[in-house]
Formats: structure tokens, C-alpha cells, sequence
């Protein structure tokens, strides 16, 4: 999963930005609105965190003109103001949730999965295809019950290519999904990931669509 997170406190953003790439996502940070807009113009994203107090252009009218535009992610308001006005603004302007600074770290974990969870579609927190459960919240993985030990790459991998299963991913849609601005990625480091997944959960279940991309296919 690849997340924005918009804050201009640069000692806030720095521990969320490690704790949540500790979380195994990949992080993009801006500091400002104008920032924010134009990362969000490259549609790569599956979740926004976005502070309200912020320099160049306020995060509210960044959150309205997302909508207006036909932004659909997830957006999770990160904000010291918690006012009741404050929240209903936020709301009511298109946002999914509202979290309060200071928070525990657990919580926004909590919460941004929920979120993601909610966005797909899916009801319960553990995503089971076939005789594979794949749990977002402990990284676990199984298959017929037997636990399989997954690396943080091969891990988001498989979560790109179970939302939803079925759904055909090309390489550089993979690439987006796993990595942020700061990461060099190696040209063939999707490829490279995808062979130790197959090796680790079988080689039947991730298809190559010639010329296409990958998808998952349970038995």
C-alpha cells in the first residue's frame, strides 16, 4: 500500500513517516498544500493523511478540491484542532476520519486499516482466497493453516495482488504500489520478488499475463 501523508511539522512527520514505513508501507511526505496536490495529480495512492494547518494552501480546500475533482482514496485528517466545528468541516468536506493529535501510534495503525479495508470492499480484517489468510494487522500469512514467513516487499506484494484478487497488475503498477520517492528501485526488482513469492507460496497461484502483468489465481 502506498500512502501521502501531508504535515509540515517536520518532527511529527518524521515519526510517522518511520513508524508507518516500519508498518511496511510506502510513504510519500509533502509539508504543504501545493505539495500535496501535485503528488496527488499522479493517482498512485491508496490512502491520504492529511494535516489541516498547512503552508501555501490549507489542507480543508487541498480535501475539497481532491473531491471536486473526483478523488475518491480514503482521506484520514490529521489535525491538533478538536473542535466540534473542526471535525464537522472535515467530515463534511469529504474526509473519512478524524484523528486528534497527540495520538498513539496503534490507533493510526488501527485506523488507516480500517480505512483501506473499508475502500475494498471487504468487511472482515483478514483477506482469505482460497486455502491462503493473509492478515494485514499482524503481516501473517497461511496457507491450509501453515504459517509462511514473508518478507516486508513480499508481504506488500501480496497485498497489491489480493486487492482485489483476480485483478491483473502490470509491473510498473506493482513498482508504484511497493515503492516511495526515496527507494531506488532496480529494474527488475518486482520480478525479483514475485519468483521468491512463488517459491514460497507456489508457483500456480501468481499468472503471468503475457504483455500484461501478474494476477492471483486460487485453486
Amino acid at each position: 500500500m502506498r500512502l501521502l501523508l501531508v504535515e509540515d511539522d517536520t518532527m511529527i512527520g518524521e515519526s510517522i513517516s518511520e513508524a508507518l514505513t516500519s508498518e511496511h508501507y510506502a510513504l510519500d511526505w509533502v509539508k504543504d498544500g501545493l505539495g500535496a496536490e501535485l503528488a496527488l495529480a499522479n493517482g498512485v495512492y491508496d490512502l491520504l493523511l492529511l494535516d489541516l494547518g498547512l503552508p501555501k494552501k490549507q489542507g480543508l480546500q487541498v480535501l475539497k478540491d481532491y473531491r471536486k475533482q473526483g478523488g475518491i482514496q480514503p482521506v484520514l485528517i490529521l489535525t491538533a484542532r478538536d473542535g466540534l466545528a473542526d471535525k464537522v468541516a472535515g467530515l463534511d468536506a469529504g474526509a473519512d476520519d478524524y484523528l486528534v493529535k497527540p495520538f498513539e501510534l496503534d490507533e493510526l495503525f488501527a485506523r488507516l486499516r480500517a480505512l483501506l479495508r473499508r475502500h475494498s470492499g471487504r468487511i472482515q480484517p483478514i483477506i482469505t482466497v482460497g486455502a491462503l489468510s493473509c492478515n494485514p494487522a499482524t503481516f501473517e500469512v497461511t496457507i491450509d493453516e501453515q504459517l509462511i514467513n514473508l518478507s516486508a516487499r513480499e508481504f506488500a506484494l501480496l497485498l497489491a495482488l489480493l486487492d482485489p484478487p483476480g485483478r491483473v497488475m502490470s509491473l510498473s503498477a506493482l513498482e508504484e504500489k511497493l515503492y516511495s520517492w526515496q527507494n531506488e528501485v532496480a529494474s527488475n526488482s518486482v520480478e525479483v520478488h514475485i519468483h521468491r513469492l512463488r517459491k514460497k507460496l507456489g508457483a500456480e497461484f501468481i499468472v503471468n499475463v503475457r504483455g500484461v502483468g501478474y494476477r492471483w489465481q486460487h485453486h
